[in-house]
């Protein structure tokens, strides 16, 4: 996992880097980001294309291009590293209005009442509105 920011009352949120880490997640929190996970690695390994000449060379490029293509896949974590909330955001964290950002807390509940401050911490890291309306699709 990848450190990406601090937050209020001491909670931290995480960049999810592999499908282990995605597996752990969705264990801990009752859901299904790890399927997410896997769906959006496979699609951006599918979109890769190599440059390299030789059969040695083919793939030097591949983890540079899932990390740039890829959507965010992030965890809060309190000060003990129990999961808190899991969010996916466009590639990059970049701004893309065709881009559907999900936050979700365990078993899919709402996040927002217990963690906004840090949901907004992140959303002010990457320059993103990180609302409830837009962010947490079972309201």
């Amino acid at each position: 996992m990848q450190f990406i920011c601090d937050t209020p009352g001491g909670k931290s949120w995480f960049r999810i880097e592999t499908e282990g880490e995605a597996a752990f997640e969705s264990d801990a929190m009752s859901h299904a980001v790890e399927k997410h996970f896997h769906l959006a690695w496979e699609a951006a390994v599918d979109s890769y294309r190599s440059s390299g000449r030789s059969f040695v060379e083919q793939n030097i490029g591949l983890k540079d291009h899932v990390r740039r293509v890829m959507p965010l896949f992030l965890t809060l974590r309190d000060p003990e590293g129990s999961t808190l909330a899991t969010a996916m955001l466009p590639p990059g964290g970049q701004y893309d209005p065709s881009f559907r950002i999900i936050i979700v807390g365990r078993e899919n509940r709402d996040p927002y009442p217990e963690h906004e401050g840090a949901i907004a911490m992140l959303g002010q890291h990457f320059g993103l509105n990180l609302d409830r309306g837009h962010c947490y699709p079972y309201s």
